[in-house]
């Protein structure tokens, strides 16, 4: 009889991405929770970055005092249950709850000068596949730009998250208000326009799955992203057989 000590498996990966709007944030949260999953999102990360940025005093621009701070930093966040964000900094005695504070709008104007940083991004996502492989979860349903064809182009599970441009906006609407519908399509317009430079939010690549939201409500949209990724480990199932 071996001695030898089975290695776990490793968690089952399932990288979601969607344009703005599409639901894919809070849709991939409950999903995650149904399945037993953790959920990563991967948006916090660049927020606590610009957050820790702006404490440190250094020149977001630079993508060489960035990098510096990568290197000194410790970044944590909470898989399961309520997500908290803790963020340490170079010689700073006790690491600090950001949770709330990435989220204010000083820090959320200010993410793109540190997400534009080619090297930074490629260290953040090492950063998040390490997360993963060491979550010593299940599954791990990660969310957020790029997810399914750079961050985690090998993933068991890849889902485009979408919907039509006039039902993100009425989505959107209802979640700030004081803006009209035809504020907030007109902004998601220009977003997609300018997304659409770098990265296709609108059709699948190769092996992505397509689930498009806009006739779906929030329930359906959940258990649209569910049969996925049940079709996906029963078809991994047989195929181990």
């Amino acid at each position: 009889m071996s001695d030898a000590v089975a290695t776990p498996a490793a968690p089952i990966l399932v990288a979601i991405d969607g344009p703005a709007g599409s639901g894919k944030s809070s849709v991939s949260r409950e999903a995650a929770k149904r399945l037993g999953f953790g959920i990563l999102d991967t948006g916090a990360a660049y927020r606590a970055l610009a957050w820790a940025a702006l404490e440190s005093g250094i020149d977001l621009d630079s993508e060489a005092a960035v990098l510096a701070l990568l290197e000194g930093w410790r970044y944590e966040i909470t898989l399961r249950g309520e997500q908290r964000v803790t963020v340490a900094l170079p010689d700073a005695p006790a690491p600090t709850d950001v949770t709330s504070a990435i989220r204010d709008h000083t820090v959320s104007g200010q993410v793109s000068r540190v997400s534009k940083h080619r090297t930074v991004r490629e260290l953040l996502n090492a950063m998040f596949r390490r997360i993963v492989a060491e979550s010593g979860l299940p599954g791990v349903v990660i969310e957020g730009r790029d997810i399914t064809t750079v961050v985690a182009p090998d993933a068991p599970v890849r889902i485009l998250m979408t919907a039509s441009p006039e039902v993100r906006a009425e989505r959107r609407a209802g979640e700030l208000p004081g803006l009209s519908h035809e504020r907030v399509l007109a902004d998601i317009v220009a977003r997609d326009s300018k997304d659409a430079l770098v990265v296709d939010f609108m059709n699948p690549a190769p092996g992505v799955t397509l689930v498009d939201t806009s006739e779906l409500d929030f329930e359906q949209s959940v258990q649209a992203v569910v049969d996925v990724v049940q079709a996906a480990q029963s078809a991994a199932a047989e195929e181990s057989m």
